[in-house]
C-alpha cells in the first residue's frame, strides 16, 4: 500500500516541480538555524519571506521588476527582429556564411558582461545600454541555431520539392523554414535565457533601478537580506516563464513539424 501512494506522489506533477525544492529549503533553514555563519552575512527562509512581503508591501519589488521586465521585453523584441532574419541570411547564403561566420563564432566567444564598459561610455547609464546588452546575448545564439537547423533539414525534401518545380521562395516557405522552426525554437529560448542574466549584470552595473539594482544596493547597504530576495525572485521568474511558455511553445513546435524523434533522442 506505501508503494502504491509513493508511485503515485512520484507521478503528481506539483510534486515532481517543487518537491526537489523542498530538501533544498531545509539545508538553508537548517544552516541558518544552527548559525553556521553570522547572521549579517546569512538569513534563512523565514526573514527572506517577511522581507519579501515588506518589498511587495511597499511598492519597491513590484516597481523594480517591473522595469526588470520591461528591459528584458524590449531587448528580446529587437533581438528577435534582428536574430532570425540575420540567422536565416547567413544559413541560406554560401557568401553571407563565409563571410560572417568567423565573426559569428568571435563575438559569440565575447561576454555580454565584457561590453558592459564601452557601452557605458556610448550610452551612459540609460535603458539604451541595458539593451543593446541584452539584444547582443540574445541575437548571436540565436542565429547560430538557425543555422544548424536549416542545415538539418533533409536535402532530399529540397531536391523533391525543386524537381516539382518549385522556386526557391517555395523551397524556403515549404521546405527549410518548417523543418528549421524546432531549432528557431530552441534558439529563441537558449537566446532568452542569456538575455535574462545579461539584463541582471547590466542592472547590477548601469541600471538605477530592477531587480539586479536592487540586489546591488541592497549589497552596499549590507543588507543580505535584499540580496537573497532578489535572487529568489529570478530563479522563481525564469522558472514560470521557461515552464509555463518557452517549453511548451518549443515542443509544440517540435511535435508540430514532425521532429519527435530527433527531439527525444537529443534529451
Amino acid at each position: 500500500m506505501g508503494g502504491f501512494w509513493w508511485r503515485r506522489l512520484g507521478r503528481s506533477r506539483v510534486v515532481r516541480t517543487f518537491g526537489p525544492f523542498v530538501p533544498v529549503v531545509l539545508a538553508w533553514w537548517a544552516v541558518a538555524e544552527l548559525e553556521f555563519f553570522p547572521a549579517a552575512f546569512f538569513v534563512g527562509p523565514d526573514v527572506v519571506v517577511a522581507e519579501f512581503a515588506e518589498l511587495i508591501k511597499k511598492g519597491i519589488l513590484p516597481a523594480y521588476l517591473s522595469d526588470s521586465v520591461t528591459r528584458l521585453w524590449t531587448g528580446v523584441v529587437f533581438g528577435l527582429l534582428i536574430g532570425i532574419p540575420a540567422g536565416f541570411l547567413v544559413a541560406m547564403s554560401r557568401w553571407a556564411r563565409r563571410l560572417t561566420w568567423p565573426l559569428l563564432m568571435f563575438f559569440q566567444a565575447i561576454a555580454d558582461i565584457a561590453w558592459l564598459p564601452i557601452v557605458i561610455v556610448w550610452f551612459g547609464f540609460s535603458l539604451t545600454a541595458v539593451t543593446f546588452v541584452i539584444v547582443y546575448t540574445i541575437v548571436f545564439p540565436l542565429m547560430i541555431s538557425i543555422v544548424a537547423g536549416v542545415e538539418q533539414v533533409p536535402r532530399d525534401m529540397v531536391r523533391a520539392a525543386r524537381s516539382l518545380g518549385a522556386g526557391r521562395f517555395r523551397v524556403f516557405t515549404d521546405v527549410i523554414l518548417p523543418g528549421a522552426l524546432p531549432a528557431v525554437a530552441t534558439g529563441i529560448r537558449t537566446g532568452l535565457g542569456y538575455g535574462w542574466r545579461a539584463l541582471i549584470a547590466a542592472e547590477i552595473i548601469v541600471g538605477t533601478s530592477g531587480i539586479g539594482f536592487m540586489m546591488f544596493d541592497a549589497r552596499r547597504a549590507g543588507e543580505v537580506t535584499g540580496v537573497f530576495v532578489g535572487m529568489i525572485v529570478l530563479g522563481i521568474l525564469w522558472f514560470a516563464l521557461d515552464a509555463l511558455v518557452l517549453a511548451p511553445f518549443e515542443r509544440s513546435t517540435i511535435e508540430r513539424w514532425g521532429m519527435i524523434q530527433t527531439a527525444e533522442v537529443a534529451r
